[in-house]
Parts: C-alpha cells; sequence; structure tokens
C-alpha cells in the first residue's frame, strides 16, 4: 500500500493596511505593510500570486475590510478580513513586533 505524506496547509500571509507609522508601532510577526491608499498601486508586486490565502488586518477591521472586498474582486481567492492586529496575532498565534 502506497502512502501519501501530508503537508499543513500554507501559513497565510499577513497583510497590514495600516499606514507606515502605524506598522512601524506595532504589528504581527511576518506581516507585510501594504496601506490602504497604496494598495491599487502597489497590489501587484507585493502579491504577485492571487492563491496565496491572504489574512488582512488594521487598527479595527474596517479598512481590512475594505481591502478584503477590492482584492477579492481583482481575483485573489484567499482574502480573509482578520479584523484588528491584536485579533490577528492571537488567532494566528503570533508576537507583535515594533519596527
Amino acid at each position: 500500500m502506497e502512502t501519501t505524506t501530508l503537508q499543513p496547509p500554507a501559513a497565510p500571509l499577513v497583510v497590514d493596511v495600516r499606514s507606515p507609522g502605524e506598522f512601524e508601532a506595532g504589528h504581527v510577526d511576518g506581516a507585510i505593510n501594504l496601506p490602504l491608499d497604496r494598495l491599487g498601486a502597489d497590489c501587484a508586486q507585493a502579491l504577485p500570486d492571487k492563491a496565496t490565502p491572504l489574512v488582512l488586518c488594521c487598527l479595527s477591521g474596517a479598512r481590512s475590510g475594505m481591502a478584503a472586498q477590492w482584492l477579492r474582486q481583482q481575483g485573489y481567492q484567499q482574502v480573509a478580513n482578520g479584523g484588528s492586529v491584536g485579533s490577528v496575532a492571537l488567532q494566528l498565534q503570533r508576537p507583535i513586533r515594533r519596527g
């Protein structure tokens, strides 16, 4: 009998849509900063693979919700609005980093 090694699902890429100053003050470890006001201009370069699982966050979930909706409209397949930075850090069990 042949068996297959199962691979765990890929960890999502955390995308913080707050301003660079907000991001520097504290962000989920491993997150990238793609401010909402730069999303249209920088999205293709920052997020070239539309199949990558994405979790978006901001201060409250409002900006990340708008960004998630826009990304889905652009064809990104796995986009989740994680809400606040603290909520995403807790859910993904990642620390919050400064700088």
